[in-house]
């Protein structure tokens, strides 16, 4: 069984990205990390109680990496926008064999004393262009989002409007049962609804 891990924020910047989340929700996200390996880094925020919103962008003090980055970075992000999601298994093999080739292999990465496999196409590129999430598997006990810095907020909605939804509802539905997904036909667009504080905000 999959479950949502996190949504994916990309932008031309940190700062960029994380004064788009504060001017949506009213949210303040602590810093996260570097990821060497692909010269991004990121800003993490806990939405609920194991879910979470990131922000990333390249890092632009950190050298290119010796193959594409992740999330489709090393194209131009003309401005911040909600271009991903990620969920997570508890077994990488037999998770990666349910779902099409089109996520790409699983690298194996670390963070300081984190480690985690991630999907990544070899051309870096979003699978459906960030339609088709990422799987995830972390190799850390207790569970990383868990343990994220967190607010008053929840996410309650998420939405995956893709010119095939009906392929990828197919295609995840005998695997990941979340009431807060839905999957609509029609230009691509990603959307998610968060509770801020008792009031609801609009997340694209």
């Amino acid at each position: 069984m999959l479950t949502l891990d996190h949504i994916v924020v990309a932008a031309p910047s940190l700062a960029e990205g994380v004064a788009h989340v504060r001017d949506l929700t009213g949210l303040d996200m602590p810093k996260g990390g570097e990821h060497p390996h692909m010269g991004t880094h990121n800003h993490l925020l806990r939405l609920g109680s194991d879910t979470f919103l990131e922000v990333i962008a390249v890092n632009p003090d950190a050298p290119a990496p010796d193959r594409p980055r992740w999330f489709g970075l090393d194209a131009p992000v003309p401005q911040p926008r909600l271009a991903h999601w990620v969920v997570r298994c508890d077994d990488m093999a037999k998770a990666r064999a349910l779902l099409p080739d089109t996520l790409g292999p699983a690298l194996s990465l670390t963070r300081g004393s984190l480690n985690w496999l991630l999907t990544v196409p070899d051309d870096g590129q979003l699978p459906m262009d960030g339609a088709l999430p990422s799987l995830l598997e972390w190799q850390a006990d207790p569970l990383p989002p868990t343990q994220m810095a967190g607010a008053d907020a929840d996410l309650t909605a998420f939405t995956i409007t893709h010119p095939q939804a009906d392929m990828i509802h197919e295609t995840l539905a005998p695997h990941l049962d979340d009431p807060r997904i839905t999957y609509r036909t029609g230009p691509l667009a990603l959307e998610a609804r968060i509770t801020v504080d008792g009031r609801e905000v609009i997340l694209r």
